[in-house]
């Protein structure tokens, strides 16, 4: 239509000048000359680099400067002219005068801040395009599936925005914050409410940030164990303020429809096994749809894509965060998550850059993550079959990253003077909390149920439900 502006053409958008300001990095490598202790502190808080500046000449300047203020070197006009004449730079930024001239044109340093904060939302602007373009180039390529190469994107795109976070945070602030804890545990823990009294009492909860490495051989009863988790903790148990949480789960073992029928039946505590010929009892029924009055509405969030790679994962976890702020992630479980960058250096490798990234995750979108492990074969050769830190399969750097390991057993009937429905969770590691505490639990298989044991705990709720009852 007349009057529309012509769309540019693909030469002419190459032709176009990245984002920058002449003026604003001439007023901020100014104002470090005028005040370099002052200002050169504020450029390193605001995390501006060498690259922040698209001057040539700028860069090498404040390369220069950054260099000496590492060193504990004065800086001022004539000790940066001898420092780049030095190293052989002086004329490739325009020699003396140029340096004159960044004086001239910035009067005072009271506008630092101001130029500051243009160079890096410029610099942040080349950084949104350069990540762009990358984007684009690699989806021409197609060398890699859609799925990667959008992992690959999202990572490219949040480590962008990550890097604008880290400022200094002022000490009071942080003095509040930890008093602030010390009176949430002075009410209760300080983590969220696993439902289990006496892990919580050892672990104060599970804390944000903290990776958390439930470990055990097959068929031990860790998914089972993570589910109830799960369930507690979106259901509010054992929270004085009965506060519900919102909870990611990402299954690469079991489909969706498994583990809420899982859920459901363990909540109802009604026998998968009964239910499954087709015929429900009444008595079963209604267990059944109470279970799912009180689950219903419970904020879980289930992810049951098999194959997933660790980049893929935590481009979903972040998503999860973003739109349903989830307070807890699972991981079922470890060794199914895959590194394809890193797996023709070896399985172990792999694993090693798989944990790291879960510690990672953990930390970047600040909340607890439970990630279950599987268990060599070492501890069935054991006369006691109790297993070790040690015995972490596949990586010795899933013990390294973890906050919590938590080695979970259940002894053979007769084993340990426990009978077939008891359960030992070892807490093997407690980055901030002892150690090589043993906690027993029961076990009811039927319903994939665990209850306090130990000291009497919720005795009252290790009875199964009779099994006459059950048949009705």
């Amino acid at each position: 239509m007349p009057g529309d502006a012509p769309v540019p053409s693909a030469a002419q958008r190459l032709e176009r000048v990245p984002p920058h300001s002449e003026e604003a990095e001439r007023g901020a490598l100014g104002s470090i000359l005028l005040d370099a202790d002052k200002i050169m502190d504020l450029c390193v808080e605001r995390q501006l680099v060498p690259d922040s500046f698209y001057v040539p000449a700028h860069r090498l300047i404040f390369e220069t400067m950054l260099g000496m203020s590492r060193e504990g070197r004065p800086i001022d006009l004539l000790t940066v002219s001898e420092r780049l004449k030095a190293a052989g730079l002086l004329d490739r930024v325009g020699g003396p005068t140029a340096l004159d001239r960044l004086v001239d044109a910035t009067p005072t340093s009271a506008h630092a801040e101001y130029y500051i904060n243009i160079v890096r939302d410029k610099y942040l602007l080349r950084s949104i395009i350069g990540a762009a373009r990358d984007a684009e180039r690699r989806c021409y390529e197609e060398r890699d599936e859609a799925s990667s190469v959008l992992s690959q994107i999202e990572q490219d795109f949040f480590d962008i925005t990550s890097g604008q976070h880290g400022f200094m945070r002022p000490w009071t602030e942080l003095v509040r914050e930890i008093v602030g804890l010390f009176d949430n545990r002075h009410r209760g823990i300080e983590g969220i409410h696993t439902g289990f009294r006496d892990i919580d009492r050892v672990l104060q909860g599970l804390k944000a940030g903290n990776m958390v490495v439930l470990a055990a051989r097959p068929s031990m009863g860790k998914t089972s164990l993570a589910m109830n988790i799960v369930e507690n903790a979106a259901l509010g148990k054992d929270d004085p303020e009965d506060k519900r949480r919102s909870v990611g789960v990402f299954s690469l073992e079991m489909s969706c429809v498994d583990l809420v029928k899982r859920m459901l039946c363990c909540r109802a505590e009604v026998s998968s096994h009964h239910i499954s010929g087709g015929h429900i009892s009444d008595v079963n029924h209604r267990k059944l749809m109470q279970a799912a009055d009180s689950l219903v509405n419970a904020q879980i969030y289930l992810d049951d894509t098999a194959g997933l790679d660790i980049m893929e994962l935590r481009a979903r976890a972040r998503r999860m965060k973003s739109k349903h702020n989830v307070e807890l992630l699972v991981v079922d479980y470890l060794q199914l998550l895959r590194a394809p960058e890193y797996t023709r250096h070896g399985r172990q490798v792999e694993i090693t850059a798989v944990s790291g990234a879960i510690k990672a995750m953990a930390k970047e979108l600040r909340v607890p993550v439970l990630v279950l492990s599987q268990l060599s074969r070492a501890p069935e050769a054991r006369e006691d079959e109790r297993p070790k830190l040690s015995d972490l399969r596949d990586s010795g750097s899933i013990e390294q990253d973890a906050d919590v390991v938590l080695l979970l057993r259940r002894p053979r009937r007769g084993g340990d003077g426990e009978d077939e429905n008891a359960a030992i969770i070892e807490i093997a590691k407690n980055r901030n909390g002892p150690t090589q505490e043993e906690i027993r639990m029961h076990f009811q298989r039927e319903f994939t149920r665990f209850r306090d044991a130990a000291h009497g705990v919720d005795e009252s709720a290790v009875q199964p439900t009779s099994v006459q009852e059950e048949r009705l």
